[in-house]
């Protein structure tokens, strides 16, 4: 079998029935299907590339995700993860505004930049112009706030346990990315720089900004730097500026994206948490490393 599609639901619905598994295999055929998580996740092994279009349709609305992989190197040997709103459950610069009373109007902008309409470094230049003079507490007020991802901590520690490389890759800030690589178990973590005077936000930006453009530049370089040929890399993000990193790597996964991400993407989680990028892979749910992941803040570690 060239191929297998993997069905994941939210492990906290627990919506992937035998029902379901049976009309999907009635649709595209194929051989035995595997249980890698009861009731989470399974997978299908085909001999050809089915239309996913069709087995979303054959499970009649149920959110349950679907991907299709090459049967042959599904297990991945570098990951690029976006942060916000993927790796954590919230936009940090956003959640950062609130201190200043400007949380609607810069998530407004950053909805735009996220879903492509505007260019993401203006648009960065732009919400970080607006809090100038913030003091610095605001920061750690808003790390405090943070939350990963379900799943998220389990990627990183899985991957990394069965030998890939881990990398934070964010258009955000390097005073979140840093804590969140050191929570998760990334091995390295790349973002932007808020430019301070000591006390307060002076409103700028260490250029040069992060953007679509490094994030895909990061992935090949490090592909490249490590010898991992592109089809075993691993990309999830969520936003535009991800969608060039997802295009190009191994396997791409929109994670709950913007719109033009989840259109454009060649694979997508709607519905379940970050352990669905691990079954796509072909762990099963005895081989996932476990770990604290509710909230990242040192306090809770």
């Amino acid at each position: 079998m060239s191929h297998v599609v993997t069905l994941v639901a939210n492990r906290d619905t627990g919506t992937l029935c035998a029902a379901a598994l049976t009309r999907v295999c009635d649709t595209i055929g194929g051989g035995q299907p595997v249980w890698l998580s009861h009731g989470e996740a399974v997978e299908i092994p085909t001999g050809f590339i089915p239309d996913i279009a069709t087995i979303r349709g054959a499970l009649d609305g149920a959110p349950i995700d679907v991907a299709c992989t090459p049967a042959d190197g599904r297990r991945k040997s570098l990951l690029i993860a976006d942060m916000d709103s993927t790796i954590v459950a919230a936009e940090t610069l956003d959640e950062l505004a609130d201190f200043a009373g400007l949380k609607a109007r810069i998530a407004a902008i950053t909805a735009r930049a996220m879903n492509g309409e505007l260019d993401f470094k203006a648009a960065l230049r732009e919400r970080v112009a607006m809090l100038r003079g913030l003091p610095l507490d605001a920061l750690e007020r808003t790390w405090a706030r943070a939350r990963l991802t379900p799943g998220a901590h389990e990627l990183v520690a899985t991957m990394r346990a069965h030998g890939a490389y881990t990398v934070l890759v964010s258009g955000g800030f390097s005073f979140f990315t840093s804590r969140v690589a050191a929570l998760c178990g990334f091995d390295e973590h790349r973002s932007n720089v808020l430019l301070d005077d000591g006390a307060a936000l002076t409103g700028g930006v260490a250029e040069p900004i992060l953007d679509r453009d490094t994030k895909l530049h990061t992935l090949m370089q490090l592909a490249t730097a490590r010898g991992v040929p592109l089809k075993a890399t691993l990309a999830v993000g969520d936003g535009a500026n991800d969608l060039d990193m997802l295009q190009a790597a191994g396997l791409g996964v929109a994670f709950r994206a913007k719109p033009v991400v989840a259109a454009a993407a060649r694979a997508r989680v709607d519905h379940a948490d970050l352990r669905a990028l691990l079954f796509a892979q072909g762990y099963r749910a005895d081989e996932i490393v476990s770990g604290w992941e509710n909230r990242p803040s040192p306090a809770g570690r």
